[in-house]
């Protein structure tokens, strides 16, 4: 995928943890250490490797991978909670390593919001002020800032809760008070840590839904950091798998799941449902393929969408026989599947397949 308008752009960053992070890094440059040599002659710890992605302005990009991959520790690395042994990024056309103190400050505050998996809310602040809290730090005045407040809180649906205390909220409740925070900061890039892994299943699938619909108002750029795959799925324009702080594989959910890179990511996607994310244009075949084979297509023949799911295609074709044909307007060809590249789209990569 080419990115047109890259608001975020991260290109060779390495982290590596240890009071000879320089040295270790030379190291690595001039003889290709492993991570294990490096712990060995070092006494340093290599968190993330060689790091290159952009994001697209409005594009929700999914960091993902087990405990210990390197996706919390990358992703601090944009706002500069942590600062890289190598590597550049950008946001919003500013060099984060060449900005001092104050510019950073303000960076963080104007530019880059950041949503904790533990909500980071002030107890002794009621929920107004929690959220009013980036825009105080600003200096604007305390109309502006409590009508910003409200209108967020308003967004997340938590305006009547405004004069509440964070421990008197629900922990779903809390998450949506730092949801809105960010929102109330208007910032160009959110960063989002885990923000719904502590939750229980029903909450977080409604804070999913939530973020989901609000981002695309919004259109905010998002980073959004996850160890579940199937959120990472439901929720990411594009995801990048990471493994040993290195991204082993960048795509789509959908290129994702078709063509995993290695057996690790084959691995993460073994038990995902595919049937509402891959698409008819996945398991097209060409027509003079498929009619040298059979014979011509007939005039009635099924007509789907190129961007049609299995879930859609199943329905559609129900009762129906032979091949059907696929019309792919946003890429201009078109082609044929049968029933047999349904139920492969709809088992392959899974343990029964």
């Amino acid at each position: 995928m080419e990115i047109q308008d890259a608001l975020i752009d991260v290109a060779g960053v390495w982290k590596i943890f240890g009071d000879q992070e320089d040295e270790a890094m030379a190291a690595i440059q001039r003889d290709g250490l492993s991570k294990a040599e490096v712990l060995e002659k070092f006494n340093c710890v290599v968190g993330v490797v060689d790091a290159t992605f952009k994001v697209e302005r409005g594009e929700i990009f999914c960091i993902m991978g087990l405990s210990g991959s390197g996706k919390s520790t990358l992703v601090r690395h944009v706002n500069r909670l942590l600062t890289p042994t190598a590597g550049k990024i950008m946001v919003s056309g500013l060099d984060i390593m060449a900005l001092d103190d104050q510019e950073l400050l303000k960076v963080r505050n104007e530019k880059i919001a950041m949503v904790f998996q533990h909500f980071g809310l002030l107890p002794h602040r009621s929920v107004r002020d929690n959220v009013a809290m980036p825009l105080e730090i600003r200096g604007l005045s305390q109309r502006a800032r409590w009508q910003a407040a409200e209108d967020a809180l308003t967004m997340v649906e938590l305006a009547e809760w405004k004069d509440k205390f964070a421990n008197e909220l629900s922990g779903g409740m809390q998450q949506r008070v730092g949801l809105a925070r960010a929102i109330a900061a208007d910032a160009d890039v959110l960063l989002m840590d885990e923000p719904f892994s502590a939750l229980d299943p029903l909450i977080r699938r409604q804070l999913q839904d939530e973020f989901m619909s609000l981002a695309g108002k919004m259109q905010k750029t998002t980073l959004f950091i996850t160890h579940d795959l199937d959120e990472a799925v439901r929720i990411g324009d594009r995801i990048a798998v990471m493994k040993d702080g290195m991204i082993v594989q960048i795509g789509t959910p959908e290129q994702i799941i078709m063509n995993p890179a290695d057996d690790y990511v084959m691995d993460f996607v073994a038990g995902i449902s595919r049937i509402n994310l891959i698409r008819a244009h996945s398991l097209i075949r060409p027509i003079k393929e498929y009619e040298a084979e059979h014979g011509k297509l007939p005039k009635d023949v099924l007509t789907v969408s190129g961007n049609d799911t299995l879930r859609q295609i199943i329905v559609k074709s129900a009762g129906t026989e032979g091949a059907i044909l696929v019309q792919d307007d946003d890429i201009g060809t078109s082609g044929v599947i049968t029933k047999n590249d349904i139920l492969h789209g709809v088992i392959a990569g899974t343990e029964d397949s």
